[in-house]
């Protein structure tokens, strides 16, 4: 049975019980406790007594105080302290002077044997007494009858002896005085105290079992329950508080072999569902140590790590780049650079166009730290890199129940996500034409409806689009709406390809160079600057500014990366032949390094791709007669732009063509 509650603050409850003259005692001196202490006095004894106490339930006593028969007999049987009240020496002296004023024959009765110290007592003092115990209250009649016919004239004993003693028609003494009184009284206030010192604190602790998310049971160390919360108790179908006492694997014998030998983890199933279960040692001051067992379902544990990977996720969302990142000198990447910061003022969407490998990701990335989203989140996603299905849980979320496996509680999409931040949406002309209708009405209206959802969840957003394709042929195709087209075109940014720009070759070159090396620790005392780093590329200037690089500035990454591995290796080969030989000549540098020189053959070797086929590449790019056409008319286009400042309706005035006929010869153009 639990321990009922109580107010800490409340006088702990005391009851004296007794059925002898020891009660007139317990009345004299109550007046003395009434501030510290609820005091009652009960006139009963033994299984009245027990019964008494039991009956009250909530009221319950703190603490019994009893003497002699009567108290022992309670102390087995209530679950409450029970102090005795054990007479001094004093007591003892005291009762025997008095007796032997009443007869020349006197006898000393006690409850249970009498105690070594008052035979040390009798035997210093010579006293001449007749020493007798009892251990129940039929045996003290039998032994106060055999004392009257042994001639005993006084009897010195507790209330029942005294009693009986002078039922028998002899001089009765009562043991007991004040001060032994007292003393159990004190007594009983301090088990009081501690015992609702440790009731508040198991109380303070079962209130934290019940309240853990997982179930929680303490083992002594045979194996059987101390404690247990509700949530365990549940998940086995018992009765946590018939629980204690018992053997837990009695309680659930399904558990029997699946729990840790020993501190540690292990998988076990209950009642169908599985649980990670959790070892660990339960110490004790006074008894052999336990053990506690934590139950904690396997489903919880996957929710919560799904939850720290959504958090973890969400802080992923920023942008690396700014527009200091972006490299070139070349007129056209100057124009980027100036539209990137006269767009990253502007809320409006804007359209990033340019082949694969041009950084439309880093100009978008740029564009956001300029603008004052920057300190919200940048969620980019490629829309050609996810199923249809999954794409669209992606973008929009969904609500539970909403498709089979949806996750419990529902998911918030990227778009929701980048609330108040930038959503870049990377190979739009991928996306498919069912997603696009979705798209273009959170454009429209700014608020996204999730999956097996009703409600519209308003976002606040700017959108960023990039592609490699033409999206007006797209158009003619009918892989891509018209409407959605010029809800992404209102502002437009087209990256140039990196053969278009030959000056920004070499730095960038060296840019990714330095990049390279500041990852390998072989290179970074060999390349600590820019000029360090185009020293080293300068006999590789004319292949490098030839190749005409399909793969923009990607595909010039890859290439400097391979150069920076052969670059680290030859500086580790050149360092082991100058420390077996000292006496060896190389080309060092003012520090005493041997600078590393990368030759068209090792090139050649590492980049076979820049030398193959020289003539089908330069047959390759040279322009056709309509190509060159498109190229002059998309050149002329650009130039308007610039001039009117990127006005479209100015340009298309300004030339005499449409909005789409715009876009369509700019895109086209090779």
């Amino acid at each position: 049975m639990s321990t009922p509650p109580f107010d800490p603050t409340q006088r702990p409850r005391i009851w004296a019980v007794s059925i002898s003259r020891l009660r007139d005692l317990f009345f004299d001196i109550a007046g003395e406790y009434v501030e510290r202490a609820d005091l009652r006095i009960v006139a009963r004894g033994f299984e009245d007594a027990v019964h008494e106490i039991d009956a009250v339930g909530a009221g319950r006593p703190d603490v019994v105080i009893a003497g002699g028969s009567n108290g022992a007999y309670l102390k087995t049987r209530v679950s409450v302290p029970v102090v005795l009240i054990g007479p001094t020496g004093f007591d003892v002296m005291h009762a025997l002077t008095r007796a032997r004023r009443d007869g020349a024959k006197v006898a000393l009765v006690t409850h249970g044997d009498t105690p070594d110290e008052v035979r040390r007592f009798i035997a210093a003092y010579g006293i001449d007494v007749t020493l007798a115990s009892y251990q129940s209250a039929q045996d003290a009649e039998s032994v106060v009858l055999d004392l009257r016919d042994r001639g005993i004239d006084a009897v010195v004993g507790p209330g029942l002896i005294a009693d009986l003693a002078a039922s028998a028609g002899m001089s009765a003494v009562f043991l007991y005085s004040r001060a032994s009184i007292r003393a159990a009284f004190d007594t009983a206030l301090e088990v009081a105290q501690a015992t609702r010192r440790e009731t508040v604190r198991r109380q303070r602790l079962d209130n934290l079992l019940q309240h853990l998310r997982d179930g929680v049971v303490a083992l002594d160390a045979q194996g059987r329950v101390e404690a247990m919360n509700r949530r365990l108790a549940d998940v086995l179908a018992i009765d946590a508080a018939q629980a204690v006492g018992r053997a837990l694997l009695d309680l659930a014998p399904d558990l029997a072999g699946s729990l840790p030998d020993s501190d540690g983890d292990a998988f076990c199933t209950v009642r169908g569902a599985s649980y990670v279960v959790h070892r660990g040692p339960l110490a004790s001051s006074n008894s052999a140590p336990g053990t506690v067992l934590t139950f904690q379902e396997s489903r919880a544990v996957e929710k919560l790590d799904r939850t720290l990977r959504a958090r973890q996720r969400v802080q992923q969302f920023s942008a690396r780049y700014q527009l200091a990142d972006i490299v070139g000198v070349s007129d056209s990447m100057e124009r980027v650079r100036a539209l990137v910061q006269r767009y990253a003022r502007s809320d409006a969407t804007v359209l990033i166009l340019g082949e694969s490998g041009t950084g439309k990701e880093m100009v978008a990335q740029s564009m956001h730290q300029l603008s004052v989203r920057r300190d919200f989140a940048f969620v980019a996603i490629n829309c050609g890199a996810f199923p249809e299905a999954l794409l669209e849980s992606e973008l929009f979320g969904y609500e539970e129940g909403a498709f089979t496996g949806a996750r419990k509680g529902g998911k918030a999409g990227l778009i929701e996500v980048a609330h108040r931040g930038t959503l870049f949406l990377d190979e739009i002309a991928e996306m498919p034409l069912s997603l696009q209708s979705r798209l273009l009405r959170v454009l429209q209206e700014r608020e996204v409806v999730r999956l097996g959802s009703t409600e519209p969840t308003r976002v606040d957003i700017r959108v960023v689009a990039a592609t490699h394709r033409a999206l007006t042929e797209s158009i003619e195709a009918g892989s891509f709406r018209a409407d959605l087209y010029y809800r992404l075109n209102i502002l437009s940014i087209a990256l140039p390809p990196l053969r278009e720009r030959p000056s920004d070759l070499l730095p960038l070159a060296v840019e990714l160079l330095l990049q390279a090396a500041s990852r390998e620790p072989r290179l970074t005392a060999r390349l600590p600057d820019a000029g360090a780093a185009r020293r080293v590329l300068a006999h590789l200037g004319e292949p490098l500014k030839h190749y005409t690089w399909p793969g923009n500035v990607r595909e010039l990454q890859n290439v400097i990366e391979r150069i920076a591995v052969e670059l680290a290796e030859m500086n580790a080969n050149a360092d082991a032949d100058a420390d077996a030989d000292t006496d060896t000549d190389a080309d060092s540098n003012s520090n005493g390094a041997t600078k590393p020189v990368l030759t068209r053959e090792v090139l050649r070797t590492i980049a076979p791709e820049i030398f193959a086929q020289p003539h089908a590449r330069a047959k390759k790019t040279a322009l056709t007669l309509r190509e060159r056409s498109r190229h002059v008319e998309a050149d002329e286009i650009r130039a308007a732009l610039t001039a009117c400042d990127g006005d479209r309706d100015a340009v298309c005035q300004a030339l005499g063509i449409s909005k789409t006929t715009l876009w369509r010869k700019l895109n086209a153009a090779p």
